[in-house]
């Protein structure tokens, strides 16, 4: 039996008429005081109904709305994506010599702004530099030879167009919608067997594990490697030979019907850290500015630096510029993204500031 929410009219005659019952009375006077008191709580109840019709939906996380909606994704592993800023490349045409300056800011004919995120000096007439939108969403994405201009002209500079391949990758914030379905995907196709995230999720019972990476065949056909971070222990993110031997046991418990499958060797190993090191100038050049610019690449790295993985080049400009302060800034160290190999941990290195 399904549950039919009152309207506010039904909720008022079924108290009205109550009243009237319990009382004694005629029917109850458009102006007197028992119509009014009648109509004041039907409108709390219904008020009421409503809130209860909302918690009702948050239950159920095919119903479930946005903050309830997250709560439920993150049970289950998943975040809602956030937006990301279009990237590409825009060719300069001009005088040989002219310089343009990192972040130098273009715009298109809709207002929409732009960074460059290197500098160059144009040689044969042209330079082709990357540039990043400066709002994150769809909205940047730009079509190959749309014409765009500098926000301050540079003598020299005769006109710019975006390059071959377009300002691309820009997306919007994941909508509750899109959330759900991934959601949905999730629930009714629940990862076992031996499936990547299976790992991802039995080695996370060992204590100590904050981060897992899987690699499929790692060693040929038949072979899963695995390693870990220990975030959270002094010692670590590297694990120690006992916290490998731990995890090794739990993917291999013959115990345990939720652990690798029969036939399939696993091979648990530590990855080496692989400090990341980075030399900024950055603008105003204030310890505030410089702790905030620590914290950002700190965070990134621990988001993006993956073992078998690349560090972009591009989401190191964007961890900087994003710097509580930040008005610029130019990154020496590295000059170009970094690639990590199945046995790096990457971690936050040294940085000097110059």
């Amino acid at each position: 039996m399904v549950f039919q929410r009152p309207t506010l009219a039904e909720l008022v005659a079924r108290i009205e008429a109550e009243v009237s019952t319990r009382l004694g009375v005629g029917p109850l006077q458009d102006r007197g005081p028992l119509r009014v008191l009648s109509r004041v709580f039907a409108g709390v109840a219904h008020a009421l109904h409503g809130h209860l019709d909302f918690v009702s939906r948050q239950v159920v996380p095919l119903l479930a709305e946005s903050d309830a909606l997250e709560q439920w994704a993150d049970l289950f592993g998943l975040e809602r994506l956030p937006a990301t800023k279009a990237v590409g490349s825009v060719t300069f045409s001009g005088a040989n010599g002219t310089a343009i300056g990192l972040a130098a800011l273009l715009a298109r004919a809709d207002g929409a702004k732009f960074r460059t995120t290197a500098p160059g000096v144009i040689s044969g007439g042209v330079v082709t530099l990357p540039v990043q939108a400066e709002l994150a969403g769809a909205a940047g994405n730009t079509a190959a030879g749309a014409p765009i201009s500098l926000a301050t002209p540079i003598a020299g500079i005769t006109s710019a167009v975006v390059a071959a391949g377009g300002l691309v990758g820009g997306e919007d914030r994941e909508s509750d919608e899109e959330l759900r379905q991934r959601l949905q995907a999730t629930v009714s196709a629940r990862p076992q067997g031996g499936s990547v995230a299976d790992y991802e999720a039995w080695a996370l019972e060992v204590g100590g594990v904050t981060r897992v990476w899987v690699f499929p065949a790692f060693a040929g056909l038949g072979t899963v490697g695995v390693t870990f971070a220990v975030d959270d222990d002094p010692a670590g993110p590297a694990p120690s030979a006992p916290q490998v031997a731990l995890v090794q046991a739990r993917l291999t418990d013959p115990t345990r019907r939720d652990s690798a499958p029969v036939g399939v060797t696993v091979i648990t190993f530590a990855a080496v850290v692989f400090p990341v090191v980075f030399t900024i100038h950055v603008e105003p050049d204030t310890q505030a500015v410089r702790d905030s610019v620590a914290a950002n690449l700190a965070d990134l790295i621990l988001r993006d630096g993956a073992p078998g993985g690349t560090l972009l080049i591009s989401r190191i400009h964007e961890a900087i510029a994003t710097a509580q302060g930040e008005s610029d800034h130019v990154l020496t160290i590295p000059a170009a993204n970094v690639v990590f190999t199945t046995g790096d941990l990457p971690t936050l290195g040294a940085i000097t500031f110059v």
